[in-house]
């Protein structure tokens, strides 16, 4: 145990050695400089979108999801005590799947499934989870895509508008329909708002599955780069997973050999995506220095790199059942290779909390445990990876609350992406 210790504190992979404060210090210079407008690796997004009011009993919004490969759309009715109704739902492919389409392709595969619901609702709300750049009107302009979506044209246009417009071409009245762009961490965001309502002093919207992002409320003065002057607050996507945070030599080799290579540096520590592929360059690491046999090393060599399931469900199960405790002949092995990707998924947990602490403090909310900061947490990552979850809650405990005094309560709201777009379509 002595040498797998020192092990991971050479290749700074115990959360042990994560300085929280110095990270902290990061996270907020960050942060600052990118609500100023200044170069930084977090873009903090503006939304223009505040914090709604309760919404009435019997309002309507009609909803579209266009993320990953899927789109969705469907029609969300309000009820009494903050519930909702989902109705009349529809899931297709996302224009661009299968091969390039043209902006007017692309605009018209999402007016065909829109169409059924046009006259159902005035508000539409559009859950677009790519990169885009949110304007005061509430649309957003389409910034890339990821690389499954081949629709080149599309990029730089108002997607809003375009929608809207090809809605139209299709004989639909849109006079007086309006709509509004956000992304899927600013759903889940605004899926909370509905919920806890008088339990809460605040919310904060955060995912964490194949990659992971945050959202918080921001006062208005702080937005340098908008001009406004108010306190009042507005929704900030803070693309968090793109903090450029360095770490040790063994993660600086890992992301050396992923596409962009120097970008978003704090999603490829903690999300789905990556905590998987980043243990086998631990495990090798580990086989090099001699802290596993030789007999593991040729067995690991055989088989196909781990991904984030792998190595969670040997966590789970390291004596059967899996293609990894498979391969394991010597406890010696077994035990080192639990402590290894345990402490990956340890440190994953220490800066997630990290980054948690951050968007609280930055709200300026959770001082009464009364009314504690509600955070909405999606993803698969966070909820399905073993031990993810429980060490993300134990740090929380010990810097959020413990450190800074404020108090917290986590929740996962089913369909947040679709609850948070019918918001966002209401309030505008």
């Amino acid at each position: 145990m002595d040498k797998i210790d020192d092990f991971l504190k050479r290749h700074m992979l115990s959360a042990d050695d994560i300085d929280e404060e110095k990270i902290l210090s990061y996270f907020f210079s960050e942060m600052d400089k990118g609500l100023e407008g200044k170069e930084s690796s977090l873009f903090m997004v503006p939304t223009f979108t505040g914090l709604p009011s309760a919404i009435k009993s019997g309002e309507k919004a009609i909803v579209l999801d266009a993320g990953g490969t899927n789109f969705r759309t469907c029609l969300v009715t309000f009820k009494e005590g903050g519930s909702a109704e989902i109705s009349d739902f529809r899931k297709t492919g996302m224009p661009g799947i299968k091969s390039q389409v043209s902006a007017d392709e692309f605009f018209s595969i999402l007016a065909e499934n829109t169409e059924r619901l046009i006259d159902k609702a005035d508000r539409i709300g559009f859950c677009f989870s790519y990169p885009a750049e949110i304007t005061d009107d509430h649309d957003g302009i389409a910034l890339r895509f990821s690389k499954e979506i081949k629709a080149p044209e599309v990029i730089g246009k108002k997607i809003g508008k375009a929608l809207l417009d090809a809605l139209e071409k299709r004989g639909c009245n849109v006079k007086g329909k309006k709509i509004a762009i956000v992304n899927d961490t600013v759903a889940t965001f605004l899926a909370t708002c509905i919920k806890d309502k008088e339990q809460s002093s605040g919310y904060i919207g955060f995912i964490l599955g194949t990659g992971t992002n945050t959202a918080y409320a921001e006062k208005n003065s702080n937005i340098k780069k908008i001009g406004l002057s108010d306190d009042s607050r507005q929704i900030i996507n803070v693309e968090s997973g793109c903090l450029t945070l360095r770490l040790g030599d063994i993660d600086k080799e890992f992301t050396d050999s992923t596409s962009d290579k120097d970008k978003s540096l704090f999603e490829k520590a903690i999300s789905g995506a990556y905590l998987g592929p980043f243990s086998n360059y631990v495990i090798r690491a580990a086989i090099k220095e001699g802290l596993l046999s030789s007999s593991f090393a040729s067995a690991f060599s055989s088989i196909e790199d781990l991904d984030t399931k792998a190595m969670s469900d040997y966590l789970e199960s390291p004596l059967s059942g899996n293609k990894l405790a498979e391969i394991v002949k010597h406890e010696e092995d077994r035990k080192c290779l639990y402590v290894l990707l345990d402490a990956i998924i340890r440190r994953a947990g220490k800066l997630t909390a990290v980054n948690l602490t951050a968007a609280v403090l930055k709200s300026e909310i959770g001082e009464d445990p009364a009314y504690p900061v509600i955070i909405n947490a999606d993803g698969t990552t966070f909820y399905k990876t073993k031990n993810l979850e429980f060490y993300t809650r134990m740090y929380l405990s010990s810097i959020l609350e413990k450190k800074y005094r404020r108090y917290y309560k986590i929740v996962n709201i089913p369909d947040s992406p679709v609850y948070g777009a019918a918001v966002a379509g209401l309030v505008i």
